[in-house]
């Protein structure tokens, strides 16, 4: 007989959860979602591999809270996937989870209603709901995996994913990621230590063994292959930026010394643009700039994460959800679509100047 004196004694109230089996069936895959998931995660292993010599570049909201201005945003987003195709492929961020330092609202799986309910079973829903939708626009999408569960119900949507600073060094992220169907990149730590990342990619790498749930959602033991296209982000700290030739050079280095071949994702946002959404501009740039040096490259640089959304900046989470602005962050501050699309313009132009014969003889010229 159990006793009820020991056991969940700080649990308010337990609720039954439709199974990732039961969820996928109330919101299937199409064909066509199906086969952008595929493409995403061929295009971004070939890239990280250095098989394919575009530049990467996962780009959106700092995390979806309103479906109906994802949806606009990636309907432009679409566009210059398709526009820039030849020198980068272009990714969506479609972020529903957000580690918190202290409390906040965390994310749209958690509290869709943005009302404090977590109604998590009406976010989970809506977070396959979108990605669907953005997936048959023929745009991948990338997301950070954060609950050990939620993978689950959303993965098989996912085309790459990230694990956060707050938990890179955390062995059960670790564990997930070695077992995840898409490249996965592990951010340095919030003060800026890269080793932890390193640390990461090498156990994520190899295989494990860890509880987790089946499909039908039953407790299981899970055993994994290893993930051999997790890779590095750096995304600066509450020390500084590291996307300059000594800080990616370092982290290079690194990589190399723990016998992993680098590959490197620059996050523009967080510590690198010490929260302005307008520095990412310059950190976009530069990194391509380190990343075409026609004397010194570093080809190990293979895309950059942008936060943007429709418009710049962002705004506090108002009493009633229905009073929030359309298209702005109310996370982290986000570069303004016109400026983003500007940036990426900018950089499609970068990227194509080192196939110029012509510019590569005037600077060896100048030099």
């Amino acid at each position: 007989m159990s006793d009820n004196r020991i056991r969940d004694v700080r649990i308010l109230e337990s609720k039954a959860l439709v199974s990732p089996e039961d969820m996928a069936s109330l919101v299937p895959v199409s064909d066509l979602a199906a086969e952008t998931v595929m493409q995403g995660r061929s295009e971004i292993q070939k890239i990280l591999r250095r098989e394919d010599d575009r530049f990467l570049v996962v780009v959106g909201p700092c995390s979806i809270h309103d479906p109906e201005a994802a949806y606009e945003y990636a309907g432009r987003l679409v566009e210059l996937r398709e526009k820039y195709a030849d020198r980068m492929a272009i990714v969506m961020r479609v972020y529903f989870e957000k580690p918190r330092t202290t409390v906040g609202w965390r994310g749209l799986i958690v509290d869709p209603g943005i009302d404090g309910t977590s109604d998590i079973g009406r976010g989970l829903r809506m977070a396959r709901e979108i990605l669907v939708r953005v997936n048959e626009l023929g745009l991948p999408a990338g997301s950070e995996m954060l609950d050990p569960i939620v993978p689950q119900y959303t993965s098989d949507l996912v085309s790459w994913a990230s694990i956060g600073a707050r938990t890179t060094e955390s062995q059960t992220h670790r564990e997930m990621a070695s077992g995840l169907s898409m490249p996965v990149g592990f951010k340095n730590a919030t003060d800026g230590d890269v080793q932890i990342a390193v640390n990461a990619i090498l156990s994520s790498r190899h295989s494990h063994s860890f509880i987790g749930i089946t499909r039908s959602g039953t407790a299981c033991i899970m055993q994994t292959l290893g993930n051999p296209d997790s890779h590095l982000i750096l995304r600066g700290g509450r020390h500084g930026t590291n996307y300059d030739r000594e800080s990616v050079t370092a982290a290079v280095n690194l990589l190399k010394k723990a016998g992993i071949r680098p590959s490197i994702i620059m996050d523009c946002s967080h510590g690198n643009s010490q929260k302005m959404p307008e520095n990412q501009i310059g950190v976009l740039l530069e990194t391509i700039r380190l990343r075409t040096d026609i004397e010194n490259p570093i080809q190990p640089l293979c895309g950059c994460m942008i936060e943007s959304f429709l418009e710049t900046g962002c705004q506090p989470i108002a009493a009633d959800p229905s009073d929030l602005k359309h298209g702005l962050s109310i996370t982290d501050p986000c570069l303004g679509w016109d400026m983003t699309a500007s940036a990426l313009a900018e950089a499609y132009k970068l990227l194509g100047e080192r196939h110029d014969p012509a510019k590569i003889v005037k600077q060896k010229a100048k030099a």
